[in-house]
C-alpha cells in the first residue's frame, strides 16, 4: 500500500529530530553530487528515516527534486515537517522500498539520478521503548517498521518452529549458538507466552555459554537482528529495490548504500558487482557491446565512516558504504 502525505495531515512536535545525525553525510554529498548538477535533476532516498540525508541533498541542490520513500508512518511524519521549507519539491511515499518502480511511475518520475539507500533501523524505532527493537528497554515484542503489518517479532518468537527460529537466527542474525537459543525459547514459550523484550533477551543471555557471554557486547544482538529482519523482510526488500533503482538510473546517475550488517553489504555487493562485470564470452579480440557493463563502482570495497564520526555519533560504527555510476544505457 503506497500513500502520499501531506503537510496538512500532520502533527508535529518540534525538536523531535533533533539529535539525528545523518551517517556519512559528507561522504553521501560528495558521491551524489556530479550526478545532481544537471538543470532539473531527481534524486530518490528509499529509506527516508527522519530525512537528514534528503535536507542536506536539498539544501545542497536549489533545483533538485527528491523522492523519498519509508514504511514506517512516523518517519514518513517526521520528516515531512522536517522537509517542509523544500515541500514543493519533494514527493514523500509511505510505501516499501521494494515498490521503488511503481512509487517512481506513479509519481511521473521513472528515472532519476541519484538514489540513496540508508539501510536497517532508523534512530527513533530504537529510541522509542514501545516499538520494541531494542534489548536495553523492557517492551512489548513489536519490532514492526509498519504497525500496520500483522507479523510481529511476538508472533515470531511464539509460533516458528524450532527448525525456521534456528533458520532465521543462524542466517539473519548469523548466531553461533542459534539452536540452543531456538530450543530454550521453545521451551520457554510452553510455559509462559514471550511478550516482553526483556524476557527474550534474559532466554537469550541464558541461552550462550558464559564465556561467550564475557565478549562482543550484549549476547541478545544477534537475536534481536534477526528477528527485526525476519518480521519486516529487509533483505528481500532491498534484492528488489536495489536493482529496480539501478534500472532507474539515467546516465552518469550514481547509488550510494549505507548498510549497518555483514548481510545487507554482502548482498549489496554483489548486485553492484553484477552490474560492473563484462559478461561477453571469455577471450573475444573485441568486447561486445551488447556484454559491456552499464554501471562502474565509485567505491574500493566498503568505506567505512571515521573515528571522528565513530565518537560522535557511536551508531555509525557499523556502517558500510558502496556506490556505482551508471556509464552506459542498458
Amino acid at each position: 500500500m503506497r500513500r502520499k502525505w501531506g503537510l496538512e495531515a500532520l502533527s508535529y512536535e518540534p525538536g523531535q529530530p533533533g539529535g539525528h545525525v545523518p551517517v556519512m553525510l559528507d561522504r553521501v554529498l560528495e558521491l551524489l553530487a556530479p550526478a545532481l548538477s544537471g538543470p532539473e535533476p531527481v534524486a530518490v532516498d528509499a529509506n527516508l528515516g527522519l530525512g537528514g540525508h534528503a535536507e542536506a541533498l536539498l539544501a545542497a541542490h536549489p533545483s533538485l527534486h527528491l523522492i523519498g520513500i519509508d514504511r514506517d508512518p512516523t518517519a514518513i511524519e517526521r520528516s515531512t515537517a522536517r522537509l517542509a521549507p523544500y515541500a514543493d519539491r519533494i514527493t514523500l511515499v509511505r510505501a516499501v522500498s521494494d515498490e521503488l518502480a511503481d512509487v517512481l511511475r506513479d509519481a511521473g518520475r521513472p528515472r532519476v539520478d541519484a538514489a540513496l539507500f540508508d539501510l536497517g533501523v532508523s534512530s527513533p524505532q530504537l529510541d522509542e521503548a514501545e516499538r520494541g527493537f531494542a534489548y536495553s528497554y523492557d517492551a512489548p515484542l513489536d519490532m514492526r517498521m509498519d504497525r500496520e503489518q500483522e507479523l510481529t517479532a511476538e508472533r515470531v518468537v511464539n509460533t516458528y518452529s524450532a527448525a525456521d527460529l534456528i533458520r532465521i537466527l543462524r542466517v539473519y542474525g548469523e548466531e553461533r549458538f542459534a539452536s540452543r537459543v531456538a530450543n530454550l525459547i521453545v521451551k520457554e514459550r510452553a510455559k509462559d507466552p514471550i511478550t516482553s523484550t526483556k524476557r527474550l533477551a534474559d532466554l537469550v543471555r541464558a541461552a550462550i555459554p558464559a564465556a561467550t557471554r564475557r565478549t562482543g557486547g550484549n549476547p541478545a544482538k544477534r537475536t534481536f537482528q534477526a528477528l527485526r529482519i525476519e518480521v519486516n523482510g529487509e533483505l528481500s526488500a532491498l534484492e528488489l529495490a536495489l536493482p529496480a533503482a539501478l534500472d532507474a538510473l539515467a546516465l552518469g546517475g550514481r547509488v550510494v548504500v549505507l548498510a549497518y550488517h555483514s548481510l545487507e553489504d554482502r548482498l549489496t555487493k554483489q548486485v553492484l558487482v553484477a552490474r560492473t562485470r563484462d559478461t561477453g564470452p571469455p577471450g573475444l579480440p573485441i568486447p561486445l557491446e551488447a556484454h559491456q557493463p552499464r554501471f562502474r563502482l565509485l567505491t574500493r570495497g566498503a568505506e567505512l565512516p571515521d573515528d571522528e564520526e565513530v565518537a560522535r555519533n557511536p551508531r555509525a560504527a557499523s556502517a558500510r558504504l558502496r556506490a556505482a555510476e551508471r556509464i552506459r544505457e542498458g
